[in-house]
């Protein structure tokens, strides 16, 4: 058995991937071949290039139905019904709020209430119309704009491993950075990938060890979203990037979110949206995704203390 990594930066992240067969030619161009569809992902739905469908679609849907392709025409119908799933917790239309808040290119600041509320107006999966007949996509309201940012990792390793399956592999572990990982049948003489959670950084987990959990994967993804990274702090309180759609306020509480699904497009939307949601969020998504497994770590007013719930993730003793 023969053991190949490949990886290639793309999507502001660093993507790797572990491949085992019997042809180390084979596994290679494999997986050279997955990361190649991960950059024609990330040409499709990048909000900064120019040339993208999305940013296409945002300069333009406005005015007039824009044409699309297929496949990113069905990606949005997901999104529309992953929306739905989750109260409105996860929405692409969020990007308004994103560049309000000073987290699209920067590390944020507190928004002014008047552009808060204009950028509130324009986020709602409802401002967008998708017309099937012709794979078109309208904006019914000036100032929408779509952002794929909490969905498109994910998406990219499930185009990914699909690619890999084609091609004949069925032992492979694809990472996307810190946010997603997919576990493509089993390594060998092991039944399941095995995954760690990671706590917090030092100073947001109190006395937690550095894994939440540790979680066995075979055909599954394993997507984690936190609220560190892009953040700031105003008197004495932490602000972080993740954002709830339905209020305009950044979350409070959440921390961290692990989502457990076999589609990484999920996952990586879902872990968001329980970070949105908070504890009452396990529920809510075991209502809509029968077998998801789901972890939260949430701080309490003084963020010095940290509370784990999780449901089906083993949590250590």
């Amino acid at each position: 058995m023969q053991t190949v990594a490949v990886a290639r930066n793309a999507m502001a992240t660093r993507f790797e991937i572990v491949l085992h067969g019997e042809d180390p030619v084979a596994l290679r161009a494999a997986g050279e071949e997955a990361l190649n569809e991960i950059d024609r992902v990330e040409s499709q739905l990048s909000l900064y290039r120019p040339t993208s469908e999305i940013a296409q679609l945002n300069a333009r849907a406005t005015r007039t139905a824009v044409r699309v392709t297929p496949t990113l025409f069905c990606l949005l119908q997901h999104v529309q019904q992953l929306n739905q799933q989750t109260d409105g917790a996860f929405d692409i239309t969020i990007a308004p709020l994103v560049r309000c808040w000073g987290f699209m290119g920067g590390n944020g600041h507190l928004p002014d209430p008047e552009k808060l509320a204009e950028a509130r107006a324009c986020i709602n999966m409802n401002l967008v119309e998708l017309n099937a007949d012709d794979f078109t996509v309208r904006f019914l309201r000036a100032g929408v704009m779509l952002d794929l940012g909490a969905i498109g990792k994910g998406y990219a390793l499930e185009r990914a491993a699909e690619m890999l399956r084609e091609a004949g592999i069925y032992s492979a572990l694809l990472n996307g950075g810190t946010s997603t990982v997919y576990a493509l049948g089993h390594p060998p003489e092991q039944e399941h990938w095995k995954i760690a959670v990671e706590a917090p950084p030092a100073g947001m987990a109190g006395n937690h060890p550095p894994h939440l959990a540790t979680v066995p994967l075979r055909d599954e993804a394993l997507s984690v979203s936190a609220v560190w990274g892009k953040s700031f702090q105003t008197d004495g309180k932490t602000f972080g990037h993740v954002l709830d759609p339905r209020t305009g306020q950044a979350i409070a509480g959440a921390t961290l979110a692990a989502v457990i699904l076999s589609s990484a497009t999920e996952t990586d939307a879902l872990s968001t949206a329980l970070l949105v949601l908070g504890e009452s969020g396990h529920d809510r998504l075991a209502s809509t995704h029968p077998g998801v497994r789901t972890l939260l770590a949430t701080r309490d007013e003084s963020e010095s203390n940290l509370r784990i719930t999780s449901r089906s993730i083993l949590l250590p003793s």
